[in-house]
């Protein structure tokens, strides 16, 4: 009793001081070191084993946090930093923005503002396979897609309330949250994506894409929006970047060449050769900067370009990879208090199966998606303690981690903190908080889609001897 009542007490200060914009980081930490001080206060357990311990447990409160760093540093974070790397390399070179001059005459022909609407999310959620970032294909589509929109009668927030929604589910090879389900549940990432992944995908899209216009008319219908094609609200510096020699349109097979090694060296195809991500990562910005060698035939300025790829990953690093460790802290304090596994033996002994988990764990990521404002954040901190749950119900971990890994992201979609809701607001002039007003209720029907489909077709338990 006195582990819950712990872990509630710092959880809910957390959350309080999270709330009251305190720097994310700093919240986690504090909320981890109080509960591993408690746990050494009260004697509840130790800190860390024998072999890594400083033999003060005063100290060891904070080895937890330098140990938990250096592993995520060396494995899931760097994976992370480097699809940041990728990132920012493909916005340089403007790979990104020719990959969606492939849609844009497409799109153009539509002359129904919502089905243009509904058809501009449809073409976002193509390319959230090849640009892993949230903020950065939510800011490339505002330079894109934004202009294209609010000119052929869609109104401003109903056109930021797709592009908010843009990366809505974190999939494909690309995603650290995809790389993180696949590596936890034992499985080949490329496996993950194909077989559990993309089905779900396919489906949930179809879904919101439908409560996206919908949803987007009532909002529009309700604030007595207009069109007036006199008034047109258009990006601060959109000119200047219409105005920027465009990249050749071959540059579009750039951001698409780290998900075909990846599939096309696994076990999906059959191929005895693998290939990581990181490794992928690398690969395809080498090929990039070929590419841009054969255009720019400047040797010296196009090698120092590739700082750019470091320079993205410092900016995950800063901004991802910081509060995942944080996190990742605060979950060691509710593992090492004995507060998670006091839930856990609570809810078997309640008879809670597979099913009554799932939902539970995901809605709980939800909130904290929401809270936080980052997917990475919550996910990377709570799929360590699913292979004990799963193991205690006699249950594949990807039969529970699988729902959860989909739904965080909607959470962070429909949260007025998430950086690429904060960064498009503020391109269009408007408050946070109004785009995700128009994000909340359709990621709302994406989470009550989720659940529909993965327990219908997902949804296999086995049954307990």
């Amino acid at each position: 009793m006195l582990s819950v009542i712990l872990g509630v007490s710092v959880v809910a200060l957390v959350v309080f001081m999270l709330l009251k914009g305190f720097y994310p980081q700093a919240s986690l930490f504090i909320g981890g070191a109080l509960l591993l001080f408690c746990t050494w206060i009260f004697g509840i357990g130790p800190l860390l084993d024998a072999k890594h311990t400083t033999n003060f447990l005063g100290f060891d409160i904070f080895k937890v946090f330098s140990d938990g760093f250096s592993t995520r540093i060396g494995g899931s974070g760097l994976q992370l930093m480097a699809i940041g790397g990728f990132s920012r390399y493909m916005e340089h070179v403007g790979a990104s923005e020719a990959l969606f001059r492939g849609f844009k005459k497409p799109l153009q022909r539509i002359k129904s503002p919502y089905l243009l609407l509904g058809a501009s999310f449809i073409v976002s959620q193509i390319m959230v396979i090849f640009v892993p970032s949230h903020a950065g294909l939510a800011l490339l589509l505002m330079v894109l897609l934004y202009p294209l929109l609010v000119r052929t009668g869609v109104s401003p927030m109903s056109a930021l309330g797709v592009i908010g929604c843009a990366q809505f589910i974190d999939i494909g090879p690309g995603s650290g949250n995809c790389n993180l389900a696949a590596q936890v549940s034992g499985m080949d990432v490329a496996e993950y994506f194909v077989d559990f992944q993309l089905p779900m995908f396919i489906v949930i899209v179809l879904v919101v894409t439908i409560a996206q216009i919908v949803v987007q008319r009532w909002w529009d219908r309700r604030e007595g929006w207009k069109f007036d094609p006199n008034n047109i609200q258009t990006l601060a510096g959109a000119k200047e970047v219409a105005e920027k020699s465009p990249a050749p349109i071959i540059y579009a097979i750039l951001p698409v060449i780290p998900l075909v090694l990846i599939i096309m060296f696994s076990k999906v195809v059959g191929s005895r050769i693998r290939i990581d991500v990181i490794t992928a990562m690398v690969i395809s910005t080498w090929v990039a900067i070929i590419f841009e060698l054969i255009r720019w035939r400047s040797f010296k300025t196009v090698l120092g370009s590739f700082k750019l790829f470091f320079e993205g990953m410092g900016v995950i690093l800063v901004g991802v990879v910081s509060l995942i460790v944080c996190g990742e802290f605060l979950a060691a304090g509710l593992i090492k208090s004995g507060f998670m596994q006091t839930l856990i033996d609570g809810a078997i002994s309640a008879g809670f199966g597979v099913a009554i988990m799932a939902l539970v764990g995901g809605l709980l990521l939800w909130v904290f998606a929401f809270i936080m404002g980052s997917g990475n954040a919550a996910f990377f901190s709570f799929a360590p303690l699913v292979p004990p749950i799963a193991k205690a119900l006699g249950q594949p971990i990807v039969d529970i981690l699988f729902p959860l890994q989909m739904v965080v992201g909607l959470g962070r979609a429909a949260s007025p903190i998430t950086g690429a809701i904060v960064a498009i607001a503020t391109l269009a002039g408007v408050s946070s908080f109004q785009v995700a007003k128009r994000t909340c209720i359709p990621m709302i029907i994406a989470t009550v889609a989720t659940y529909i489909v993965y327990y219908l077709f997902y949804y296999h338990p086995i049954p307990l001897t």
